[in-house]
């Protein structure tokens, strides 16, 4: 008997799960994950409806359902050197996450107070709105200032084309725009350690997902007033602060001395990588590493110029740092490994 209700449990996790992932076909893919009949598994969705954990929608074929959130609370702050992020953690945002564990519970630490300090550091705005939203099996906070705007502050101070070129900037880590008082190191941090990290801003709209490493970045119809960020994290994260800052940071003294690049966000539309301005793009202040991965997920090709540019020249006169291609398709490798025979 408590098997059978242990796997119950399971099966109604998995589809909270799969909802909260936002599947359109729970039903199926329920039903092949445990090996049982459709009619099993709506029995145990009609259970997380009847028990308030699960919000449906329409009938029949055009049903939807989501998870009901279980918890929500809005917080609205004066931005201001008065403003403590650690004091209105400790006051407001720890006491009104649910029952998780220490370790998430030092995730939520880290990126709450490095995203608040970063609204009173560099924002220039004057009020701030925290929303928490807490499910069954997640827990989403957004965190929304009326100042610059983030992509326009980093492209206004280092002289970039466009916004979107601030967010392929701010993916490699970093980069500050204040280096007296900051390292650049939180938001890179902070979006390497959620399931989802967005950020609204101007005309660009940035997503990261973990741990797939998959990166989106929108342009908006409307431009974007201020700064909107949004972290998600399961509530039962295996993930933990040191795990993240171990497989980016040197085993000597902690320095933040390895970074990930996104390759695809160097690209315009449908642009082709192939020129050595737009590998240049990518190198961008990259000599401040030891070890770059460069992952080229998404890229179907790249030119011979680009990809000496990358792996001849800048390789050459930057001994020190080792380049690493990651999820490079053959057509990409065999490019890079003809400007580079060693990689």
């Amino acid at each position: 008997m408590a098997g059978t209700r242990h796997r119950g449990r399971l099966i109604r996790s998995y589809i909270a799960e799969r909802i909260d992932f936002g599947s359109q076909d729970i039903v199926r893919e329920t039903a092949h994950k445990f090996g049982i009949s459709r009619q099993a598994v709506n029995k145990h969705l009609r259970r997380l409806v009847n028990d308030g954990y699960v919000a449906v929608q329409g009938t029949t074929r055009s049903r939807r359902y989501s998870l009901s959130i279980i918890d929500r609370q809005t917080i609205a702050l004066e931005l201001g050197k008065q403003l403590e992020e650690n004091q209105v953690w400790r006051q407001r945002i720890e006491p009104s996450l649910p029952e998780i564990p220490s370790h998430a519970t030092g995730i939520w630490a880290y990126g709450f107070q490095e995203m608040l300090n970063n609204a009173i550091d560099h924002s220039s705005g004057t009020n701030v709105a925290i929303d928490i939203k807490c499910t069954t099996t997640s827990t989403e906070m957004t965190i929304l200032d009326d100042g610059y705007g983030i992509f326009r502050k980093i492209k206004n101070s280092l002289g970039l084309e466009d916004e979107r070129h601030a967010v392929f900037e701010l993916s490699k880590g970093k980069l500050t725009t204040d280096p007296d008082n900051h390292t650049g190191e939180g938001i890179f941090f902070t979006s390497q350690m959620f399931d989802e990290f967005s950020i609204d801003s101007g005309s660009v709209y940035f997503l990261h997902r973990s741990p797939d490493e998959e990166y989106w970045v929108f342009e908006n119809d409307e431009y974007v007033t201020g700064t909107w960020i949004r972290m998600k994290l399961s509530n039962d994260t295996k993930r933990t602060p040191k795990e993240v800052f171990d497989a980016f940071t040197g085993d000597d003294d902690y320095g933040f001395t390895k970074t990930v690049v996104p390759v695809d966000l160097a690209r315009y539309g449908n642009d082709v990588l192939i020129s050595r301005s737009q590998a240049r793009r990518v190198l961008m202040r990259l000599d401040r590493f030891n070890i770059v991965l460069l992952n080229f997920k998404n890229v179907e090709q790249v030119g011979q110029g680009f990809a000496d540019e990358v792996f001849r020249v800048f390789a050459r006169a930057h001994p020190g740092i080792e380049l690493i291609p990651i999820d490079a398709n053959p057509q990409v490798m065999a490019m890079i490994r003809r400007a580079n025979p060693q990689v």
